[in-house]
């Protein structure tokens, strides 16, 4: 038997193995993202782009899950590992078939370029979607949950994940090609990096660089980064950005040619190229720009990956894995699951949970209450089946349920023939005045905010200039709110938004919930569930008093530095039932938490803890995350908790990019939201805290 093929040897020695029987040639070309077929070696052609943000995207029918944002609105690990184990595994299924019949092309392979773990730094990212949020703990912890999902435990991996983008990256949409993101050793130690290195220590396959340079640095060759990889144990393939390594020479004009770019990306450890820049790698060595080590390194580590996808076992129980566990009964379930826990009631004057029978005629109004758009988001695969909000509305309710579309999504006006503009404001006035409650289903969706290319909206490039609605989503809110009916607002969106309805009875944040949203958001209106979601961004009031949006500083910006300007406040989120925190004890990076349902409805909550340093000039502005679980409380119950704190919980980061432990007096609090007073107002709720010493 051939060395490579040895199961009892590590994925290590089989790829040296293998790459060992290749010519130089050979090499070169599997360090393409579509690698060909060697025949002699019995390789199969493969394709490394698959994509997997919220479900498997772009290849037919997948079990469509919430947006990344939404599944982050949910702060559950358990359940981010379930989505991420069904996605693997509905992975998996799609390259078995597709791999049996001949077909592997892009978007049928098993190396997922997800998650997108970039922080949503500013609501003007159009991406921002893609993301966890703003927080580096929570989005470490959520992505290391996604991550062992996805691959699994076992020797051979389900699938492989990809930690994207790496790094310092999130907007501008308009310019990525040519922008230099430029962040001090601090705000990258401290800010933007630590999510990267807990995801790679926790043995995420894949890193993906970004488009933008870092400090002058492109990303996909940056020395600074690569040291960063390799002194915390990468073990896996970088890869590009798609076409990213083009730019080197012809918009950063970091290099002289392509040839130079091949040169310069694999010297510098970039193994796989996504785009045509590898194309020139023999043409690089031949020239003497390429060291024939650097081409076997990276060939190594691409035939490593694929090792550890079983590729090239005979034995492979993965192989087995049928079609028809995908978009399956259960795993619908659990996308329905996500939904219920994404959803986040940020008002309420009592009108929620509805009760039925005080509402005979309901009428559903707005662009997103029939829309799939609105559930979809981007990077999406196909639901064999989507409920979108009316839907949902409407098979939970057994009286009349009224509707108008009521503005375009953001032109003023429905039709190209008609007279006047603002055209189905009329319908939308008098479907409300029909009603005894109005459901006013408003937001964005994937055409307006998103990726370059992707979005083809009427802002910048995929990005938003502010957080108000489209002008024609404002006069309809407007003109529905003046009718005076009980109203209640549903936001879908995939960042930070003010609506302007601070007069609704009601206000909902869906995000893009998947294809079970509709009946999700039912279930939530009408009692069934109550909602439990968080909000993993924090929501501002106005753009303009923010830095702008190509500085990467921080001042102002998130949870951790705002000083103004803010909404609703990252960790806030309202229930049905009223969640306190009674006590919060710590011992040894340990705390333990009492929490009591002292309300009279059933509901599940986010037990978050935050640290403060009261002594370093170091520490962030306000105060940090450094742990979260969620919590599930029958009326009048109580439960105690011991929550880990992140490891780092009690560090702080110098101007220099040194992280240390800098004082011995640090407050933790433990509440159902953040410590701060606009959270205390909107909850009625104070956290627990404790004074820690540490000598």
């Amino acid at each position: 038997m051939e060395k490579h093929l040895d199961t009892t040897l590590s994925a290590q020695e089989r790829a040296e193995a293998l790459v060992d029987l290749m010519t130089l040639e050979e090499r070169a070309l599997v360090l393409n993202y579509r690698s060909p077929e060697i025949a002699r070696l019995n390789i199969p052609e493969y394709n490394w782009w698959n994509e997997g943000l919220h479900g498997v995207a772009r290849a037919g029918t997948a079990t469509m899950f919430p947006q990344a944002i939404a599944l982050a609105a949910m702060f559950d690990k358990d359940l981010m590992q379930t989505v991420g184990a069904i996605i693997g595994l509905e992975t998996r299924a799609k390259y078995n078939s597709y791999s049996a019949l001949g077909d592997r092309d892009i978007y049928k392979g098993l190396t997922l370029w997800s998650p997108n773990i970039n922080l949503f730094r500013d609501p003007r990212w159009g991406r921002g979607h893609e993301t966890y949020g703003e927080d580096p703990h929570l989005t470490a912890e959520l992505g290391v949950r996604f991550v062992k999902g996805v691959q699994g435990d076992e020797r051979v991996m389900t699938a492989a994940a990809c930690a994207k983008h790496y790094a310092v990256h999130s907007g501008p949409e308009g310019g990525p090609h040519t922008f230099d993101a430029i962040a001090t050793p601090k705000e990258m130690e401290e800010y933007y990096l630590p999510h990267f290195k807990a995801l790679v220590e926790a043995g995420v396959e894949g890193v993906m660089g970004a488009y933008n340079r870092l400090n002058g640095e492109g990303t996909c060759a940056s020395p600074f980064l690569m040291k960063k990889l390799e002194e915390w144990g990468f073990d896996g393939y970088f890869v590009s950005d798609y076409r990213a390594l083009e730019d080197f020479y012809k918009n950063h004009k970091l290099t002289g040619s392509d040839v130079e770019t091949a040169a310069m990306a694999v010297e510098a450890g970039c193994h796989i190229c996504a785009g045509y820049v590898y194309e020139h790698v023999m043409e690089a060595y031949e020239q003497g720009m390429l060291s024939e080590a650097a081409i076997t390194k990276a060939a190594i580590a691409s035939m490593r990956t694929r090792i550890r996808l079983g590729q090239f076992d005979t034995d492979c129980e993965l192989d087995n894995v049928p079609l028809d566990v995908v978009s399956c009964k259960e795993h619908k379930q659990v996308s329905l699951e996500a939904a219920h826990k994404s959803m986040v009631l940020l008002q309420n004057n009592g009108i929620l949970p509805l009760d039925a029978s005080k509402y005979q005629t309901i009428g559903v109004i707005g662009p997103n209450a029939n829309s799939r758009e609105a559930l979809q988001a981007n990077y999406f695969g196909t639901a064999d089946r989507y409920h979108t909000f009316l839907e949902g509305i409407q098979d939970a309710c057994d009286g009349r349920v009224l509707y108008s579309l009521g503005a375009h999504l953001y032109k003023d006006s429905t039709t190209s023939l008609g007279l006047y503009k603002n055209d189905r404001i009329a319908e939308a006035v008098a479907v409300a005045q029909a009603s005894d409650l109005a459901i006013l289903c408003i937001g964005l969706d994937a055409d307006l905010e998103g990726e370059e290319g992707d979005a083809g909206n009427q802002f910048a490039s995929g990005d938003k200039i502010n957080v108000l609605l489209p002008e024609s989503q404002r006069l309809l809110v407007e003109k529905v709110l003046e009718v005076g009916k009980p109203t209640v607002v549903v936001v879908a969106s995939g960042s930070s938004l003010n609506p302007e309805t601070a007069s609704a009875d009601a206000i909902i944040q869906a995000w893009y919930p998947g294809s079970e949203g509709g009946t999700a958001l039912a279930d939530l209106l009408f009692g069934r569930v109550s909602p439990s979601g968080k909000l993993p961004i924090t929501f501002y009031e106005s753009c303009d008093p923010l830095p702008a949006f190509t500085d990467y500083s921080l001042k102002n910006r998130t949870y951790l530095y705002a000083e103004n300007n803010v909404l609703y406040p990252f960790g806030y989120g309202l229930t049905y039932g009223q969640v306190v925190v009674k006590e919060v004890r710590y011992a040894d990076g340990v705390a333990t938490v009492t929490a009591e349902n002292v309300g009279t409805v059933a509901t599940e909550d986010v037990v978050q803890l935050y640290i403060k340093d009261n002594q370093s000039a170091h520490a962030v502005r306000n105060h940090r995350l450094c742990g979260f679980e969620r919590v599930k409380l029958d009326a009048g119950e109580s439960v105690t908790i011991d929550i880990v704190l992140d490891k780092t919980a009690f560090d702080v980061v110098d101007e220099e990019g040194n992280r240390f432990v800098d004082s011995n007096a640090f407050t933790l609090y433990a509440g159902t939201s953040q410590p701060d007073e606009l959270s205390q107002k909107l909850t009625g709720v104070s956290c627990a805290s404790i004074e820690i010493e540490r000598s």
